[in-house]
């Protein structure tokens, strides 16, 4: 286990408004301490504003539940966030995708079945790995998704990527 670089606050590093969504969440959730939460919390008003824009894409954004949670916990494979994996198998599982599909999930587009599913999955990869879609790949989205699904796909992509990286770069600990 590694230690984490930025510890996760208490109430005076987080400040009232921090701390009471942080323990909140935490009992939500089952564990003594969401360390996503509070870590990024120490940044005041920027946490509380990121949580508004990442609600904005989970759970509130314009992709099903299903289909969400099955780009997120991709992306956490791809990107070997143990963290993210974590909470969205759990949430997952809330949204329809049992323990046989998440492996499939795990194991890439082609073992999904059903070609909306390996759309999405392979707009994933492509996003991850080249930060660019192909134009077939596009296409292939485009018979699947609106323009507003797709905008929210990229976007739901880029955040928990972005998110991937602030976990490993921090170090922040798993919930246990």
């Amino acid at each position: 286990m590694t230690t984490p670089r930025i510890a996760p606050g208490n109430l005076r590093e987080l400040g009232p408004l921090n701390w009471a969504f942080c323990r909140v969440a935490s009992r939500v959730v089952g564990v003594p301490d969401m360390h996503i939460f509070s870590t990024l919390g120490r940044t005041g008003g920027l946490f509380r504003g990121w949580l508004h824009h990442s609600a904005r894409l989970m759970p509130f954004g314009p992709l099903s539940r299903r289909d969400t949670e099955m780009i997120i916990i991709r992306v956490a494979h791809l990107r070997d966030c143990a963290y993210e994996l974590d909470h969205h198998l759990r949430l997952g599982k809330r949204a329809g995708i049992d323990g046989d599909l998440a492996e499939r999930i795990r194991t890439g587009p082609d073992a999904v079945g059903g070609d909306r599913d390996r759309a999405i999955l392979t707009a994933v990869d492509e996003l991850v790995g080249n930060r660019d879609i192909a134009d077939a790949t596009w296409t292939d989205l485009s018979r699947h998704l609106t323009e507003r699904e797709r905008i929210g796909l990229l976007l739901l992509v880029g955040n928990y990527d972005s998110l991937a990286t602030t976990i490993g770069t921090l170090r922040i600990e798993r919930d246990r």
